[in-house]
């Protein structure tokens, strides 16, 4: 590799799959070569990607999107068809926990194993052995062969050998939360170290906090190619769109919706001289998207007393309220809201579906008013606020009729102190033992 900052290069990378639709085909073709009878699945298509010490890349893409075979042919699980692909450091994966344990054995000798199939000596090895079996915790089940092993005890240890053999470049693949909470604390402190001494780490999840939380770098990937590469927010954002089948790059809007657009305004302009939002904190960089079949035309926060408010105090009750014109008939539409910090994590939120209600039948022309009544617990400091508006379709899809990311930006106060995240009014008894 041309520069030591770089850890993996992968250049032009390909991996076709041949798809057979029986047997006999699959057998003809092994027979006789000029029988061919084989479609192709291309998993992986020209992929260029550069990954450089101390990233922590995440990686999003529905699935069949490509991620799995990208990390099998980063492991040498899977060879390339073609391209080329250059890992410069050792590579620990949590991708396939206990691939190379043999089930007949204990778990003490799977530890020499695993250790072995790394390319560690038995002295190495050793060295590891102590905090390989604390990590694991698994007690005297250790002396037992694998295969009498719970799936819990199994992954237990299998990450212990994973995780603690000082990689340059970790991989992990949806694998954080085996075992107890006990151990998934364990899992993810281990995590947070090897992300502090700098390592390389590829992460796969469909947890999108997952990756807003840990990751500084994001790619994309839909049908084997790399449709994204950039900052953890657009790089989420992109793919909320994606997952409710949205194009993420449409920014004009069809001349129907258009039409719809200016309908909704006009009529709404003759019904209040002054919305909500205008008197709010609102986002200029707001993301807006839908097929417009309803749209959130207005939103906003208020106090116990019914005024506008763009900072509140987290012991207070205040009611975020979002505004709906029906642009088609609707039924039984989900009504929503989130909070976000402006790193993009979701703080929290809800919907009229997580809190079963029914929300009824809706004509065309219609508006409604959505309120969602609470107090808002959460530590101080500055937050954005989301209103949406979906449905599901005929088939079962999530769609979204109007989202409005983003759109406010709201300060959250405190008049006591508060550990972490979520405020805590505990109520204290104190008594005095004779």
């Amino acid at each position: 590799m041309d520069s030591t900052d770089t850890v993996i290069r992968i250049s032009d990378l390909v991996k076709e799959y041949k798809m057979y639709s029986n047997k006999k085909d699959r057998l003809l073709e092994a027979i006789l070569p000029k029988y061919q009878k084989h479609s192709t699945f291309r998993a992986m298509d020209n992929l260029n990607l550069e990954i450089k010490k101390g990233e922590v890349l995440g990686i999003l893409g529905k699935n069949g999107a490509g991620k799995s075979t990208l990390l099998k042919m980063i492991t040498g699980v899977v060879i390339p068809t073609s391209g080329k692909l250059e890992v410069n450091g050792k590579i620990s994966s949590l991708l396939e926990l206990g691939a190379a344990f043999n089930p007949d054995l204990t778990g003490y000798e799977n530890i020499y194993q695993h250790g072995q199939v790394m390319g560690l000596s038995d002295e190495e090895i050793k060295e590891k052995e102590k905090e390989i079996i604390e990590f694991a915790d698994i007690g005297e089940h250790l002396s037992q062969p694998v295969k009498t092993y719970s799936s819990g005890m199994f992954a237990r240890l299998a990450f212990a050998c994973a995780i603690n053999v000082e990689p340059d470049i970790l991989i992990v693949d949806e694998v954080l939360s085996v075992g107890d909470m006990a151990f998934q604390l364990k899992c993810f402190k281990k995590f947070e170290q090897f992300k502090n001494d700098g390592k390389t780490i590829i992460f796969v999840t469909h947890n999108i906090n997952d990756v807003m939380t840990n990751c500084n770098r994001v790619i994309i990937l839909e049908n084997g190619r790399k449709t994204f590469d950039g900052s953890v927010k657009d790089g989420v954002n992109r793919y909320k769109k994606i997952i409710v089948g949205l194009d993420p790059d449409e920014e004009k809007k069809s001349e129907e919706h258009q039409v719809i657009d200016q309908m909704s305004n006009e009529t709404y302009i003759e019904n209040d001289s002054e919305t909500w939002k205008d008197r709010m904190n609102q986002n200029p960089n707001m993301i807006e998207y839908g097929n417009k079949e309803a749209e959130v035309i207005d939103y906003g926060v208020f106090d116990k007393d019914g005024n506008i408010v763009n900072m509140f105090d987290n012991g207070d009750t205040i009611t975020f309220k979002s505004k709906i014109k029906f642009n088609k008939d609707i039924k039984e539409p989900i009504f929503t809201v989130t909070l976000k910090d402006f790193s993009g994590k979701d703080i929290t939120g809800t919907n009229s579906n997580i809190e079963k209600i029914a929300t009824g039948t809706y004509k065309k022309g219609d508006v409604v008013v959505v309120e969602f009544v609470q107090k808002l617990p959460i530590a101080p400091g500055k937050y954005t606020l989301s209103f949406s508006c979906t449905k599901y379709n005929a088939k079962g899809e999530l769609e979204a009729l109007n989202r409005k990311y983003d759109a406010l930006l709201v300060e959250i106060i405190t008049t006591k102190s508060t550990v972490g995240i979520v405020r805590l009014d505990s109520k204290i008894n104190i008594k005095k033992v004779d």
